[in-house]
């Protein structure tokens, strides 16, 4: 299939739209070999309309977001850019310095979306108060969380200034759909969109048989398949990652595919939907 011609939108809290697929960059800044393919990687992504960027401090202890400031060169203002603060620097005066620092490896002045990579002994409010001082400062403009079950996610809107947060980044996918049963619905009650990492789980779906069946009928390719499956809802946006030019394109090219009554049902039979309350798993 060809790139997609038109980007889904997903709406913060805010009324911003962002778009539905992005670009991952787990991984990516590592190794020198694959470096200038993985800029191109991420431009393209851009030349195709994925302009949600993701990266965290912690990826290659801030490799990947020094490849993402090269890649995004003179294109910043293209890109809703996202980032992560480690827990164990989410102190309030930790994350601003943690904040600090990525701003400077990613050679720009403002993070769109600043998110706790997870949840750790540091109080919340701590957290919270360093991300309103950012806010204020305008080196962030939004903050949320990432891998925060239900619970986690009641207490934050709980503190103070916790309703303010813009989005839960989760792991789902169809071999994680556990936040279908009571986690998605909770955040989309709460008029928070789920971002989602990892949907075609770092490959391994690729050569799951159902899959690649439905990816016959489509002529599409597994991993687009296992996107236009996660994308199927409103309010869902992703982040797959590449490396590779040409699997951006075929990602991008997922946003055409319409998934039948048919293959959802055959999908939910070989990954049935939860059936009880689990806990949030993470990669």
């Amino acid at each position: 299939m060809t790139a997609s011609t038109g980007i889904g939108r997903v709406a913060l809290p805010s009324g911003e739209r962002i778009g539905a697929l992005g670009q991952g960059t787990w991984y990516l800044g590592e190794n020198p070999a694959t470096r200038a393919a993985e800029i191109a990687a991420l431009r393209t992504g851009l030349d195709l309309g994925l302009t949600v960027v993701d990266t965290a401090e912690m990826y290659g202890q801030g490799a990947s977001e020094i490849l993402v400031g090269e890649a995004l060169a003179g294109r910043r203002d293209e890109v809703f850019l996202v980032d992560k603060v480690l827990p164990n620097h989410a102190t309030a005066a930790g994350t601003i310095r943690a904040c600090r620092q990525s701003l400077a490896r990613l050679g720009t002045d403002r993070i769109d979306l600043y998110l706790l990579h997870w949840r750790s002994t540091v109080p919340l409010a701590e957290t919270l108060a360093g991300f309103a001082e950012l806010i204020d400062a305008g080196a962030i403009r939004y903050w949320g969380v990432s891998n925060f079950d239900i619970d986690d996610m009641t207490e934050l809107v709980n503190e103070a200034g916790g309703a303010t947060v813009s989005t839960d980044q989760i792991l789902y996918n169809l071999t994680r759909r556990g936040p279908e049963y009571d986690l998605i619905p909770w955040l989309r009650r709460n008029r928070l969109p789920v971002m989602a990492y990892s949907p075609v789980e770092q490959g391994r779906l690729l050569h799951e048989p159902t899959l690649a069946a439905i990816a016959r009928r489509h002529d599409a390719t597994s991993a687009q398949i296992a996107l236009a499956w996660v994308l199927r809802n409103d309010g869902v946006t992703t982040i797959p990652r590449s490396g590779n030019p040409e699997h951006v394109r075929e990602n991008a090219a997922a946003l055409d595919i319409r998934l039948t009554t048919e293959d959802l049902a055959a999908l939910d039979g070989v990954f049935p939907p939860p059936r009880r309350p689990m806990p949030l798993e993470v990669l």
